[in-house]
């Protein structure tokens, strides 16, 4: 059977993997799923700017109609808003169409409960079970009983109302800001929410033709707001992926700050406050070794998880966590939120700020982010890793030499035919002796190329 979701949804090539007749059959299907046990159920559906939304939404919306859901399209707008809106508004379920920090020809659909939460393994694969039939056998209403379709553009500015009740510092107007907005979601979204609270922003990424998101600007290419926040003398500058689910910064200085600065931060503030439970944060294997030194530091707890912000999630729920996200600035504030969110984090970031008075090279200085380098190696299985002695011995050797001043990762790739070798040191050279020793031997046992 074909398996059509990945870590977030569905995914591909807009008109290619991911075709209109794909999308029509996961409305229906995905429609039927999530509510069938509901006798008027109501679906909100969102896009981010790329050009393959359009045809995206019509096919989808239009399988969703054949089963006899109501409809609601939002527009442009984040992910995390239609996490938020379908919660909010009591929907059946949620749809958002990006492929967040993707590039334009890629797009994805990512389904929400009705708890504003993403969808779980199991109503997955009830929905690639019905994909996968011969025969479509779900209802066909006819007449009257047919779906209809609205717009509720005005969901958005539902959204920003909610975003700025979650902090209590609600006026920034001594604050020169700078935002980058991807050329995505958040376009014409974070520039009204900053300038409600009276900041003074500049921004770039906020002009989206269809076909430039991500395009040199966002969370996945920081640089050029870092060269605009030391022009303008900004006090930050915040960074959005293409549908606003992440956010990256950069201080006062031009330094980009990540998401496990960012995560430091917030959970040293929430800490102060008695607000971070069990004060424990939840990262992935992939936040650096300097953020928990920092951590240690300050008598904060961690739990890790796989990569992906799915995984945090389920953590941060079965351990009643308040704070948790990734070193990639996918970061969320489970009191507030369902999923990860880049504008609610950059508020929480720059109201930090302004209660505490300090810039934000100094609210970061406290974790010293360790040099790292990945090796990705091509394998024909990777998951000969898993029991490969020699590889184990060899990591064994390398952790042993670097006598708890840095960490190695091995690990085999979520969606490709990779091996992963990760290694943190105090030095660059360190690190390239690490991974080039570990990444030689599973040259040697396995096979392979290293790319």
């Amino acid at each position: 059977m074909a398996k059509y979701f990945g870590t977030d949804g569905v995914r591909g090539i807009a008109n290619l993997g991911l075709t209109p007749e794909l999308a029509f059959k996961l409305g229906r299907a995905g429609g039927y799923a999530l509510t069938k046990t509901t006798e008027h159920p109501k679906v909100l559906v969102g896009r981010d700017t790329r050009i393959s939304g359009y045809m995206l939404e019509s096919a989808l919306i239009s399988g969703l109609l054949s089963i006899g859901v109501e409809v609601m399209r939002l527009g442009i707008i984040s992910t995390p808003g239609v996490a938020y809106l379908t919660k909010a508004m009591d929907a059946s379920a949620g749809i958002m169409i990006s492929a967040s920090h993707n590039p334009v020809a890629d797009n994805g659909i990512k389904f929400f409960g009705s708890d504003g939460f993403k969808l779980s393994d199991e109503v997955e694969e009830t929905i690639e079970a019905l994909l996968a039939k011969e025969k479509d056998e779900l209802p066909r209403p006819i007449g009257g009983d047919l779906g209809t379709s609205s717009d509720y553009f005005e969901g958005g500015q539902k959204y920003l109302q909610f975003l700025k009740q979650t902090i209590q510092e609600d006026d920034f107007s001594s604050m020169n800001i700078a935002l980058d907005c991807a050329n995505g979601s958040t376009s014409a979204l974070a520039p009204h929410l900053f300038a409600d609270l009276e900041a003074d922003i500049v921004t770039i990424g906020t002009s989206p033709n269809g076909k430039n998101i991500n395009e040199g600007v966002g969370s996945t290419h920081p640089e050029a707001l870092a060269a605009l926040v030391v022009e303008k003398s900004a006090d930050c500058g915040l960074a959005f992926d293409g549908d606003g689910d992440r956010l990256i910064a950069v201080d006062e200085l031009g330094n980009i700050i990540d998401g496990d600065k960012i995560m430091f931060i917030c959970a040293k503030y929430l800490k102060s406050k008695g607000m971070l439970n069990k004060d424990t944060l939840v990262t992935t294997v992939m936040s650096n070794l300097g953020l928990y030194k920092a951590l240690q530091e300050e008598h904060i707890e961690t739990k890790q998880t796989k990569v992906g912000d799915r995984y945090v999630m389920e953590e941060m729920r079965a351990g009643d966590y308040a704070l948790g996200g990734e070193q990639s600035g996918h970061i969320i504030f489970l009191a507030h939120s369902t999923t990860g969110d880049g504008m609610l984090t950059a508020l929480q970031l720059v109201g930090i700020m302004k209660t505490t008075g300090k810039k934000l090279s100094v609210l970061a200085a406290e974790v010293k982010t360790y040099p790292q380098k990945l090796v990705n190696i091509r394998v024909a299985d990777k998951f000969h890793i898993t029991d490969n002695p020699a590889v184990a011995q060899s990591i064994k050797e390398v952790e042993d030499d670097m006598a708890g001043d840095g960490r190695v990762l091995v690990r085999p790739s979520g969606t490709e035919s990779l091996i992963r070798v990760m290694a943190e040191a105090p030095t660059e050279e360190a690190c390239a002796a690490f991974v080039d020793r570990i990444a030689q031997t599973v040259v040697k046992e396995i096979g392979g190329e290293i790319l």
